[in-house]
């Protein structure tokens, strides 16, 4: 992302004075202008693409969902948008969670006025945030895991590729119940099964685990097609 006159940003928090005092800061220094503010993961998602941020501030815990969450799925239709993750809490699974979603910066609340300013100004500059030591730490264990869950993927059942495919793209359990013809329900219980199989916690997991195979051309290991954990592309796309 090049430098800008004028740096435009989303706010999301689920506290009303957070909020307004992110607000105002940002507004008061020359160049910057926020353009938009949500409360909840839905209402950002939907007034996030419609505004086209130069930055989205996200907080990362939320009544509906996940900042994080709302990253990932920005960054995989707006790339152009710098993701800042603002949280109260250093947590070391959200800031993993984080970086495999594409953010740019994780900072805490408790962060100075003056550098939250200068985190903004960095992320909308192309410039990442993110402590090394942490990032390094992240990589370490996408290294170590990788090997045991290429061979847990032999275990999954070719439905579960297919929708382990799907989660790569970024779809819904709805989403992925109507491609399939399947009740989301049902692939709510393929999705916990196949979490289960690879050893993972969170869709996301799974989602950067399928990023991570077709980026590096993983195979398929009963079947040795690959790029994606099916060997082909699903019906439907």
């Amino acid at each position: 992302m090049t430098e800008k006159s004028v740096i435009t940003v989303f706010l999301l928090d689920d506290h009303e004075v957070v909020r307004r005092g992110v607000h105002e800061l940002l507004s008061a220094e020359d160049g910057m202008e926020v353009v938009g503010e949500a409360g909840t993961a839905a209402e950002a998602l939907a007034r996030i693409p419609a505004v086209r941020p130069d930055v989205a501030v996200l907080d990362v815990r939320l009544p509906d969902g996940s900042g994080v969450e709302v990253c990932r799925e920005i960054r995989s239709s707006q790339p152009g948008i710098a993701c800042l993750m603002l949280t109260s809490y250093a947590d070391d699974e959200a800031l993993f969670d984080a970086i495999m979603a594409g953010a740019s910066g994780y900072v805490l609340k408790d962060i100075r006025a003056s550098d939250l300013v200068g985190a903004v100004r960095d992320v909308a500059g192309g410039r990442s945030l993110l402590d090394p030591v942490a990032t390094a730490r992240v990589l370490e264990r996408l290294r170590g895991g990788g090997e045991r869950q290429q061979g847990r993927l032999a275990d999954l059942t070719d439905q579960e590729k297919r929708i382990l495919d799907l989660i790569g793209e970024g779809l819904t359990n709805r989403q992925i119940g109507d491609r399939l013809h399947l009740a989301e329900k049902t692939v709510k219980n393929y999705v916990s099964s196949l979490l289960a199989k690879l050893g993972m916690q969170r869709r996301t997991q799974a989602a950067a685990y399928v990023a991570r195979l077709r980026s590096g051309g993983g195979t398929n290991p009963d079947t040795g097609a690959g790029p994606g954990p099916s060997g082909s592309r699903p019906p439907g796309n």
